[in-house]
């Protein structure tokens, strides 16, 4: 007997579902003050109100129902369970480069079932052809589901997984590689892979979706459309992400993966390149060049995999009143090493002073980050910052923080040498420092 599906449901609302013989996709009358209300049984949160169904009208709307005692529900349908008809696989063009997609999770990789409501993974090559149709006239797709994972869910292990996919796929000939990601963290992706993938012949291309699939104002196709375009033309290669250059539809900017943060929680144009120019951008499939600072794209190129990260690093926000015992636990711990994220041009209070010189003479190597989004440490302006470059302190210049994390994790999967550790930190190995400053609106032109 197949098993029936209650997706999200539970406590009184499940009670209720069951009594009738009920399931989703199943047609039900709801009788309640009067009012009768009749549509298809859609999945709803699980974190909703246990007393509560999710129907779709006929309208196309979704309505939740509270359930009381006066309440009757009645199944007046059976309905087909959610489920996704494969379209036929478009033929594709022999003559266009091949580009393989490898799917972490997220938004991007779904598509709706407006029938039920119901959300499912969309990413065998006929799924993208049928969802995005332009895609089969820009390259012949691969694709392979490595993980579904909200991006808040991958750790450094993961980091580790999808530079081996990658390098797999690299070794098998593609033109360019598309990695689908939930937005959340895909920095802290693109920077591990900046450094886990060296002399890369070929464009790796992360992308994501600020809005569902299921919304109006979904970003999911142009992005992809965009990711896809320069992991089979771009002339560089280089690891970048690709999404809305602005709220609108016009353009897809390209961002170095060193010099990338997250900006918005919801704006379509969120992610921005810091301190740096973007790489390219992308208008009606053509890409622009926005530097003449890259990699050039060459397949014959051999990659060089350095896939190892050691978890054993922090990132440590300095506040105001903050206890210097944080640092304190962290060479307690045999953390390997410390970034922290100071104030301004490179500053912790001198409270924290004795903490630092104790996680330095411990071996822990302590590097500084600044707080704000752009500009450059320099700690030689005031005797604070000078005191703690006396300390051992390394400044990263204007690395952003979260890519001075992944890197120092990277170095400590690559050795156990501190004073070796401290030299690759002040080595620019994928673009994580600048050799200028740009003012915000430089970088952002």
């Amino acid at each position: 007997m197949a098993k029936k599906e209650f997706s999200g449901y539970k406590g009184e609302a499940l009670e209720v579902i069951k009594r009738v013989e009920a399931e989703i996709g199943d047609i039900i009358r709801v009788t309640k003050n009067r009012e009768v209300y009749e549509g298809i049984l859609i999945p709803c949160s699980e974190y909703d109100n246990e007393k509560y169904l999710v129907i779709k009208l006929k309208s196309g709307y979704n309505i939740g129902i509270r359930i009381t005692p006066n309440t009757k529900i009645e199944k007046i349908g059976k309905g087909a369970k959610p489920a996704f008809a494969l379209p036929p696989l478009a033929g594709q063009n022999p003559e266009l480069p091949k580009v393989a997609i490898i799917s972490t999770g997220g938004t991007i990789a779904s598509r709706v079932d407006y029938r039920t409501g119901a959300v499912r993974p969309a990413l065998t090559a006929s799924d993208l052809y049928s969802v995005v149709p332009e895609l089969a006239n820009i390259a012949r797709i691969d694709t392979q589901i490595l993980f579904s994972l909200f991006s808040e869910n991958i750790t450094p292990k993961h980091w580790t997984k999808i530079a081996n996919a990658t390098a797999k796929q690299i070794a098998e000939g593609v033109d360019g590689i598309v990695i689908a990601h939930g937005t959340d963290t895909m920095a802290y992706t693109a920077a591990a892979l900046s450094f886990a993938l060296q002399n890369l012949p070929v464009p790796v291309i992360l992308v994501g979706s600020q809005r569902s699939a299921d919304r109006p104002s979904s970003d999911a196709a142009t992005n992809l459309i965009g990711a896809v375009t320069a992991a089979a033309k771009a002339p560089f290669a280089e690891i970048a992400i690709a999404m809305h250059e602005t709220p609108s539809d016009n353009s897809i900017t390209l961002h170095r993966g060193t010099k990338v943060r997250k900006c918005h929680t919801s704006r379509r144009d969120t992610f921005k390149s810091i301190n740096t120019t973007p790489i390219a951008k992308i208008q009606d499939q053509k890409i622009t060049m926005a530097t003449e600072d890259y990699k050039k794209r060459d397949q014959t190129r051999k990659l060089a995999l350095k896939p190892e990260f050691n978890e054993k690093v922090a990132l440590l926000k300095f506040y105001p009143g903050m206890n210097p015992t944080a640092i304190d636990w962290y060479v307690k711990n045999e953390y390997n090493g410390i970034i922290l994220e100071g104030t301004g041009l490179g500053h912790v209070s001198e409270y924290c002073f004795d903490a630092i010189k104790n996680a330095v003479e411990h071996n822990i190597v302590v590097a500084m980050t600044s707080q704000c989004i752009w500009g450059r440490v320099n700690m030689n302006v005031y005797n604070s910052g000078r005191d703690l470059l006396a300390l051992g302190v390394i400044p990263l210049e204007d690395m952003l923080p979260e890519t001075a994390l992944v890197k120092l994790m990277w170095i400590f999967g690559q050795t156990k040498n501190v004073e070796e550790a401290k030299k690759l930190l002040k080595t620019n190995i994928a673009g994580e420092f600048s050799p200028r400053t740009l003012s915000e609106k430089e970088g952002n032109e």
